[in-house]
C-alpha cells in the first residue's frame, strides 16, 4: 500500500500537534478510573478536570480494591489535597439542563463545597450559548499526563472489559443496578498533556474571568505503573469544537477532521458511537458507500437511546440517518451491529480509518458536537510507521474482541481469511451470539418528538428563532386578548376581595374561616384528593392562573405551591385524557379556527412545543390539554412538557403569594397596585414572548417571499 501522507493539518483541522512520549488506549472505566486514582495520588501541584458530569460520590474503585485513601471521588480529592501542601485541584463541569435533573448529583457544588477543602476550587460552566453543552472530558495532572475521551467522572460509568450482566459492582449512587456499560479514554504526557492543560485553563478563564496559573513540573512521574503504553514517541492531533459565543470565534475542527478521516479511507472506517446523527457526517459516509471501490463501513452502537427522551429524539435521528445509509449500500460494504449478549450501552467515541488513523474523543457523530458543544477529540496517523499501523490495528482488533467475545488475534487472522473486516466480524458473530446487526426500525417519520433544530442543532440557536420556531403561526395581535386577560383576573381578585369584606360570604370565605377548616386536612392523604378533585371539574370553567393564586392564598408557599402544581398537572392530564376519547374533529369544533395550527405545532415538535406553549399562554390551558389529547401526543411527552412549562409560573406565583394574600384581605391603594403590578408582570411576560416572535416569525417569512 503506498505510503498515505498525514492529514492533519493545524488551523484547519486540528489546533495543535503535540509530541507524547507515551500514549495508552484505556478501554472501559475500571480501568480509567484506577489509572485517574493512581495519578491524582501522585500528585504535587496541580489537578485539572473538566466535564459533563462529575458525581461527588462516584465509587473510584467498587468492592474495596484499596484502603489508601477514601474510595468515593468527593472524599478521595478531599483526602489528597490534604496531604499535599502545594496541591490544588480545578473542577469545572457543564452547568447542566434541568432536563438532567434526576439523572444527575443534585447541585453536586453543595455535595463537593461544603465540606472542602480550600485548595478545591469548583465551578459551573454556563458560558455557552442558549441549548449548547460543554461536552469535554479532560484530565490533567500536573501538566505532566493528561486523560481525553468519553468518560466523565460521574455515576453509572463505571464498568470492567466483561460487562458481565450481574456484576454486584455496577451500582449507582442511588442504589440501583445499571446496564453494562462501554467506553474508551486516551491518556498521553509531554507536550500533548500540557496543551490539554492550556484548553482546560482557557475553559476556566472563560468561565470565571480567572486564571489558573501553570505550576512548576513536579519532577514525579505521575504515570500509573500498571498502565502500558500503546505507543511511544508519537506525534498527536489535538482538535475542538467551540460554538460562537462571547466574542469567541466559532472551531469546527472536529467536523473537518471527521470529513478528512472518513475521505481519506481506502479499505475500512471502523466506528464506535454513542450517536450517529450529524447530517455531514452521514453524507460523507453515504457518498463513500455509493463508490464502487469504496471503503466499508463497520459500526458498533447502543441498540437504542437510553432513557425516553433520547429515544424520541437523538435515537429518531440516528435511525432516519441509518436508514440513508442502508439506501447508499448498494456494494453490500456497511456493517452496523449492537452488543446483544449482555445488552451493553455503546458511550465510546472512536472513529478508526484503515490501519492508519486512530480518533478518541469526546465528539458524538453528532449535529450538536460538530458546532454547539465544546469538544475535544485527539488523533494518531501512521504516516507510514509501522509500530503506529500495528498499534491501530491492534487496538481496533482488541475492542472488536471485546464485543465478540474472542481474542484480537482471531479478528486479525478472520480479516486476512475473509478478505474483510466487515466478513470477519460478520462470520465470528454467527457462533458467538455476542453482537447482533441493528435491523432497520420501525417507521420513525411519523414518530418524532421534537426537531433537530432543538435537541441537534448543528449551530448556536438564537433564542428569537427558536421561539418562533416553536410557536404557532397565527399569534398576531395579541395585545387585546392579553388585555382581557389581565381585567378578568384583576376583576377575579377584586371580586374575591370585595366578598371577603363587603359581603355576607364574608363569614364564610374569611380567609381564616377557610385555612381553619382546611387545618385537619393539612397532613391527610385526603388533601391532595381534594385539590386533585377541584382542579378537574374547576379546570373547565375557571383560568388556571385563578386556581393556582385560590391555592396559595390558603397555604404555605411550599405547600402551596406542591398542590397548585399536583393539581394543575391532574387536570391536565384528565383533559387531555378527554381529548384523546372525542378526537380531534370533536375538539375542532369545540375549540374553534386556531386547533388545526395549535394541533399540527404540538404533533410536529411535541414535548419541546407543550413547554413552550405552557410558558408563553398562548392559548387557554384545557384547550391545549384537549388538543393535544386530540392529537395523539405521547402521553410521557405531553406529561412532562406541561411539569417543566408549568413550574416556573406556578413557582413564581407561591413565590408571591403572601402579597397576594395581604392585597385581598386588606385592599389599600398600596397593596392593590402591588397585585396589579404581580398579575401585569406576569402576563405581560407571556404577551411579550408571543408579540416578539410572531412577529419575528412574520418577518422571516416576509424575507422567505
Amino acid at each position: 500500500m503506498p505510503h498515505r501522507e498525514t492529514i492533519s493539518v493545524e488551523g484547519k483541522n486540528c489546533w495543535f500537534r503535540a509530541r507524547s512520549g507515551r500514549v495508552s488506549f484505556i478501554v472501559d472505566a475500571k480501568d480509567y478510573f484506577d489509572a485517574f486514582a493512581f495519578s491524582v495520588e501522585q500528585a504535587k501541584y496541580s489537578v485539572l478536570i473538566t466535564g459533563w458530569d462529575i458525581d461527588s460520590r462516584l465509587q473510584l474503585r467498587p468492592g474495596g480494591e484499596s484502603d489508601r485513601f477514601p474510595g468515593k471521588l468527593g472524599d478521595f480529592l478531599n483526602a489528597i489535597v490534604s496531604k499535599r501542601k502545594d496541591l490544588h485541584i480545578y473542577i469545572l463541569i457543564w452547568d447542566f439542563s434541568m432536563i438532567y435533573l434526576f439523572e444527575r448529583e443534585f447541585m453536586p457544588v453543595f455535595r463537593l463545597n461544603w465540606r472542602n477543602h480550600p485548595r478545591i476550587h469548583f465551578r459551573f460552566d454556563g458560558n455557552h450559548p442558549a441549548g449548547a453543552a460543554h461536552h469535554q472530558k479532560i484530565v490533567v495532572v500536573d501538566d505532566c499526563i493528561a486523560f481525553s475521551g468519553g468518560l466523565d467522572l460521574t455515576a453509572r460509568r463505571w464498568d470492567t472489559a466483561e460487562h458481565r450482566p450481574d456484576d454486584p459492582r455496577r451500582i449507582d449512587p442511588w442504589g440501583a443496578p445499571y446496564q453494562p456499560f462501554h467506553d474508551v479514554q486516551i491518556a498521553v504526557d509531554g507536550e500533548a498533556a500540557f496543551a490539554l492543560g492550556r484548553i482546560v485553563r482557557e475553559r476556566w478563564y472563560w468561565a470565571t474571568g480567572q486564571r489558573i496559573p501553570v505550576f512548576a513540573r513536579s519532577g514525579f512521574d505521575p504515570w500509573p505503573a500498571g498502565l502500558k503504553p500503546d505507543l511511544q514517541d508519537i506525534q498527536v492531533a489535538i482538535s475542538r469544537t467551540i460554538p460562537k459565543w462571547g466574542g469567541r470565534p466559532e472551531v469546527r475542527e472536529v467536523e473537518a477532521l471527521f470529513l478528512d478521516m472518513i475521505r481519506a479511507a481506502r479499505k475500512k472506517i471502523y466506528i464506535e458511537n454513542q450517536y450517529v446523527t450529524s447530517a455531514k457526517i452521514g453524507e460523507a459516509l453515504a457518498a463513500r458507500l455509493r463508490q464502487p471501490d469504496g471503503p466499508e463501513v463497520v459500526m458498533v452502537v447502543s441498540h437504542e437511546c437510553s432513557g425516553w427522551l433520547e429515544q424520541s429524539t437523538m435515537g429518531v435521528y440516528r435511525a432516519r440517518l441509518l436508514k440513508n445509509l442502508r439506501r447508499a449500500d448498494g456494494n453490500g460494504r456497511l456493517f452496523i451491529y449492537y452488543p446483544a449478549l449482555p445488552r451493553i450501552e455503546i458511550h465510546s467515541k472512536v472513529l478508526i480509518v484503515d490501519d492508519d488513523m486512530l480518533r478518541i474523543g469526546s465528539a458524538n457523530l453528532s449535529n450538536r458536537s460538530m458546532g454547539i458543544d465544546t469538544e475535544c477529540d485527539l488523533m494518531i496517523e501512521a504516516a507510514g510507521e509501522h509500530r503506529i499501523r500495528e498499534a491501530i490495528a491492534g487496538f481496533r482488533n482488541r475492542l472488536l474482541g471485546e464485543h465478540l467475545g474472542v481474542e484480537p488475534s482471531e479478528i486479525s487472522q478472520k480479516e486476512i481469511s475473509e478478505g474483510s473486516l466487515g466478513g470477519a466480524v460478520e462470520n465470528i458473530r454467527r457462533s458467538t451470539g455476542k453482537i447482533e446487526p441493528l435491523s432497520d426500525e420501525k417507521d420513525v417519520f411519523e414518530t418524532i418528538y421534537c426537531d433537530t433544530i432543538v435537541c441537534d442543532p448543528e449551530r448556536p440557536i438564537n433564542a428569537d428563532q427558536l421561539l418562533a420556531y416553536m410557536l404557532p403561526e397565527d399569534i398576531q395581535k395579541p395585545e387585546k386578548g392579553r388585555l382581557m386577560s389581565l381585567v378578568a383576573v384583576l376583576a377575579a381578585l377584586g371580586a374575591i376581595a370585595a366578598a371577603w369584606h363587603w359581603t355576607p360570604l364574608s363569614v364564610w370565605i374569611n380567609p381564616d374561616v377557610i385555612s381553619a377548616f382546611l387545618l385537619p386536612f393539612q397532613d391527610s392523604f385526603a388533601m391532595p384528593l381534594l385539590i386533585t378533585v377541584a382542579y378537574i371539574a374547576g379546570g373547565f370553567v375557571i383560568p388556571v392562573t385563578i386556581l393556582v393564586i385560590m391555592t396559595v392564598l390558603f397555604f404555605s408557599p411550599a405547600s402551596g405551591f406542591f398542590y397548585s402544581l399536583l393539581g394543575c398537572i391532574a387536570s391536565a392530564s384528565v383533559s387531555y385524557g378527554i381529548g384523546y376519547i372525542l378526537g380531534r374533529d370533536m375538539i375542532r369544533r369545540l375549540a374553534g379556527k386556531k386547533t388545526n395550527r395549535v394541533s399540527r405545532h404540538i404533533t410536529r415538535h411535541g414535548f419541546i412545543a407543550v413547554i413552550f406553549l405552557r410558558l408563553a399562554a398562548i392559548a387557554p390551558f384545557t384547550v391545549i390539554n384537549l388538543i393535544a389529547g386530540a392529537s395523539r401526543v405521547r402521553f410521557k411527552d405531553y406529561f412532562f412538557g406541561t411539569l417543566i412549562g408549568m413550574t416556573p409560573g406556578v413557582f413564581a406565583l407561591s413565590f408571591f403569594g403572601d402579597r397576594l394574600r395581604a392585597a385581598i384581605r386588606y385592599p389599600n391603594t398600596e397593596s392593590l397596585f402591588i397585585l396589579a403590578g404581580i398579575v401585569t408582570v406576569f402576563l405581560i411576560a407571556g404577551g411579550w414572548i408571543t408579540k416578539r416572535f410572531g412577529n419575528y416569525r412574520q418577518a422571516s417569512i416576509g424575507m422567505k417571499q
